[in-house]
């Protein structure tokens, strides 16, 4: 997809291609910015547009609607078009609304008629003229609050079930901002002092996280440009993420199972902890998803990981039984708890997926068991906040498997800052916590 001088434009193609191709917005932005070569001083308003326009799409549908003559039909890019200027009009204070309108305007007539340029100039100075109508008016307060945070109606009533009101309007809220680009540092090469200062150095803006020892946050900059990050200095990851190498609290000279590992950064922090020791299995179902890892445990210098594909839940088959030290299970997931990276996602999981998931997960987690040793330490993780999938899914296998037990130890092995949010054996990391992405992590263990 070619990114022409025009911002909005670009960002109106943007969202066609979302929604035309189902892929995900963060995958298509970083290709256009890439291959297009697009002006630092676009990438901002273009990432802006294109994810607030995605974020905020169930809202901005509620504010066209009467404005729309009903039972016309409007094409498809129309539409888009009209959401991306409404967007700019109520959230983006420093764009003026003629200057907007008339962008808007000028899009309608190069992509269609003038037909469509004057629909599009005729809606949009309405909105301007009389205002968009109140969210207040929208009586049912679970409705209210999926139209006000652009969830769907489903997943906010589950998430009431299971989290309450309050805690549930915090998570649609933080989903609606932007995260901050993490990085971990990679310490078997230099200190998290050093990495900073380098990367000053290069002209980025960075702070050390006060979460996690090794993770730094960049406040200006595309870290995975740098040259530090080239270097194998460092490597971009959640600060939810890193805690499940803590948790697996790995010690030198042990063999680990990292059992869905795609693209590496778990795995990569495991082999950090281990010093060069011991060594990492990593498997991926696909082929060039295990050259990714590969291709980071180069970029970082680390030659004890053995990646290879597989599907884990055919390990049985490869490895002997009790040969594992530990593993690490991070299963797939319905990614509920990644939503401020991948805005779109809400609109197009349903609530089928998240059982439908369940069963897979319980597939890994029985094919993995009997590749651990006795007295060894299996941590299940996802990048969920349903209970469904963790809380409850672990509690399942534990009733289909007395030789474990719950964990209680994995407090010990956190970062200061996280062991609050321990609860026991798991827990459950929400995205308003510490600003990360949401992660569940259980530690488990096979009795000797």
């Amino acid at each position: 997809m070619a990114y022409s001088k025009n911002v909005r434009e670009a960002a109106l193609s943007l969202l066609e291609a979302v929604e035309k191709n189902q892929a995900y917005s963060n995958l298509l932005l970083n290709n256009v910015i890439e291959k297009n070569a697009v002006p630092q001083k676009d990438v901002g308003l273009l990432t802006e547009l294109t994810y607030g326009t995605l974020q905020r799409s169930m809202t901005l549908d509620y504010f066209l609607e009467p404005f729309l003559k009903s039972g016309k039909k409007i094409e498809r890019w129309v539409l888009l078009l009209l959401k991306l200027t409404v967007y700019q009009m109520i959230y983006l204070n420093r764009i003026p609304d003629h200057a907007a309108i008339n962008e808007a305007v000028e899009i309608a007539k190069r992509r269609g008629h003038k037909g469509i340029s004057g629909l599009v100039n005729g809606v949009l100075r309405s909105i301007q003229r009389e205002g968009v109508p109140s969210l207040d008016k929208i009586e049912d307060p679970a409705e209210r609050l999926s139209i006000e945070t652009s969830h769907p109606l489903w997943l906010v009533k589950r998430w009431i079930e299971q989290f309450g009101v309050e805690k549930t309007r915090e998570m649609c809220e933080i989903n609606l901002t932007a995260p901050l680009q993490t990085a971990r540092v990679n310490l078997s090469r230099l200190s998290r002092e050093e990495c900073v200062t380098l990367l000053e150095e290069e002209g980025y803006a960075v702070e050390v996280s006060p979460i996690i020892p090794e993770a730094i946050r960049a406040l200006k900059g595309n870290l995975a440009s740098s040259k530090a990050f080239k270097d194998g200095l460092l490597t971009i990851q959640d600060e939810s993420s890193m805690l499940a190498a803590y948790a697996l609290g790995a010690s030198e000279n042990e063999h680990i199972l990292d059992a869905c590992a795609a693209p590496g950064g778990k795995t990569t922090h495991i082999a950090e902890k281990l010093s060069g020791t011991g060594s990492v299995v990593s498997l991926d179902l696909h082929e060039h998803k295990v050259k990714l890892i590969k291709d980071n445990a180069l970029r970082l210098g680390l030659n004890n990981i053995e990646a290879r594909p597989l599907d884990s839940r055919k390990a049985g088959e490869h490895f002997e039984k009790g040969s594992f030290d530990r593993i690490l299970l991070d299963a797939p997931c319905s990614g509920l708890g990644v939503m401020r990276r991948k805005p779109d996602m809400k609109y197009v999981k349903k609530e089928s997926d998240v059982t439908g998931l369940a069963k897979i997960q319980q597939d890994l987690l029985n094919s993995v068991a009997p590749l651990l040793k006795a007295g060894g330490i299996l941590v299940y993780s996802t990048c969920t906040v349903d209970k469904e999938e963790n809380h409850e899914s672990v509690e399942a296998f534990l009733a289909r498997h007395p030789e474990f037990e719950k964990d209680m130890s994995l407090s010990n092995r956190m970062p200061e800052a996280i062991k609050p949010l321990v609860s026991g054996f798991d827990l459950q990391v929400l995205p308003q916590d510490f600003g990360s992405d949401g992660f569940y992590i259980a530690s488990l263990r096979k009795k000797v």
